[in-house]
């Protein structure tokens, strides 16, 4: 993001916090938490504010953004955009009958739908260039939709600050999956479908049918939904066009409905076995596009965190329990378990992971059973932690799932790991290849 545009939130932020950072802090922090965590730009204030001690209530109630920078499930949204369309309907709500208005925003970064609730306290027709100030955001089918309630201030503008022609009406960015990220408005990208799953929703009331599943190419994967039934099979390669971009926790997720353009495409690409395969990918790229699906990485060991080891669940909710206490259900009676909870880095960057206990058993090379007996033996559920620390910090690990971002940074839900081994050997006949070179 440019400067320019962070000047009035690093000086809200340091008067938030009595100028208790530099400038130059504030704009780390905030620039970490928009582009490496992806959070919109409200949150990433607040986040910054409330990690050191400062009262967010004395921001200003909101500020002007670009339609492709909403989020869905916003309370509280101030955007300048000219009203691409304009309709009126009737409907029954409460048992009463009333009219609402409904149609498109659009601004030069996207187009949205809108629904005013209560239009004849406001006063805009298509064409015009409105200034909204307390509007509120909802999903639908994957995309934001803007929604105008009894707070919300609607102003006249100019109608030369955003034209006819600047309305972002032209084809969609051409991308690669790898690059795809929320708020770039429509999208257009080419893979192979890896998966196709049918399921049943409900939608305002009303049960329709949608197909998700992972779509690739030779970049990456990532998660699709379709709203409408355009035949998709596994294997097939298609171009996607006029899709729209939503994330969950960082990772990116791609959507498109009836308006969208579906082609199917011959020409050479990876099979679905290539694409399945995941290559190692640095941790700080991961970091950069705000999480990833199905992605790989490769890097030490530095720390088996607390809370790994043999621990106790609730049987109900399946959360964690501590001292025999759900946060939830209260006090129970756990049932046991095995997870792994370790910082993985690269030297890019670093995520932490979380492994269930499959793949524990595997990697520490015994069982929960074999655990229990030694928990007993040593009347210690903190020696199998223990055991864990021994045999795997500073070991070197390859580790694939999806990796969600937060304000605490990146975690993993691993799907497979394995520990690797140093190839001595192989180091050794590098460098004396690389001693001879230079000679």
């Amino acid at each position: 993001m440019e400067d320019d545009k962070l000047a009035p939130h690093i000086q809200e932020i340091s008067r938030a916090l009595g100028n208790k950072l530099s400038e130059k802090e504030i704009e780390d922090e905030l620039r970490k938490c928009i582009e490496d965590y992806n959070l919109s730009i409200p949150m990433a204030k607040k986040t910054v504010v409330k990690r050191h001690g400062g009262d967010t209530g004395s921001f200003s109630a909101g500020f002007q953004r670009k339609l492709a920078e909403l989020r869905p499930n916003e309370p509280n949204v101030d955007f300048v955009a000219r009203v691409v369309t304009a309709n009126e309907k009737a409907i029954e709500a409460r048992g009463e009958k009333k009219t609402i208005w409904y149609g498109l925003l659009g601004d030069e970064s996207t187009t949205l739908s809108y629904t005013a609730w209560d239009p004849q306290n406001l006063e805009f027709a298509k064409g015009d260039v409105i200034s909204v100030k307390g509007a509120y955001t909802k999903e639908y089918r994957g995309r934001v939709e803007v929604h105008f309630g009894n707070r919300v201030t609607v102003r006249k503008e100019d109608p030369s600050t955003i034209g006819v022609s600047d309305v972002a009406q032209g084809p969609p960015k051409v991308v690669a999956i790898h690059q795809i990220q929320e708020g770039m408005g429509y999208v257009e990208t080419k893979g192979r479908l890896l998966s196709v799953d049918e399921r049943e929703v409900n939608v305002q009331g009303e049960a329709k049918t949608i197909y998700s599943g992972t779509i690739a190419d030779e970049t990456g994967k990532i998660q699709y939904t379709a709203w409408s039934d355009f035949k998709l099979k596994p294997g097939e390669l298609i171009k996607i066009s006029r899709a729209t971009v939503k994330s969950w926790r960082g990772i990116p997720q791609l959507n498109f409905d009836e308006r969208a353009d579906v082609i199917r495409v011959k020409e050479k690409f990876p099979s679905a076995d290539e694409l399945r395969k995941t290559s190692i990918t640095p941790i700080a790229e991961v970091a950069s596009r705000g999480g990833a699906a199905d992605v790989s990485v490769r890097g030490t060991i530095i720390e088996v965190r607390d809370g790994s080891g043999l621990i106790m669940r609730c049987p109900e909710c399946k959360r964690a329990l501590q001292k025999s206490m759900c946060k939830i259900h209260g006090r129970v009676e756990g049932f046991p378990d095995l997870r792994i909870k370790a910082v993985i880095d690269d030297g890019s960057g670093s995520v932490s992971a979380i492994i269930g206990r499959e793949l524990t058993e595997r990697l520490m090379d015994f069982t929960l059973e074999e655990c229990m007996e030694k928990a007993r033996q040593s009347m210690s559920f903190e020696s199998i932690k223990d055991s864990m620390d021994d045999a795997l910090t500073f070991k070197i690990i390859d580790a694939t799932g999806n990796i969600t971002a937060d304000t605490y940074g990146l975690s993993m839900i691993t799907k497979e790991a394995e520990l690797k081994v140093p190839d001595t050997m192989g180091d050794i006949e590098r460098l004396l290849v690389e001693l001879e070179e230079s000679r």
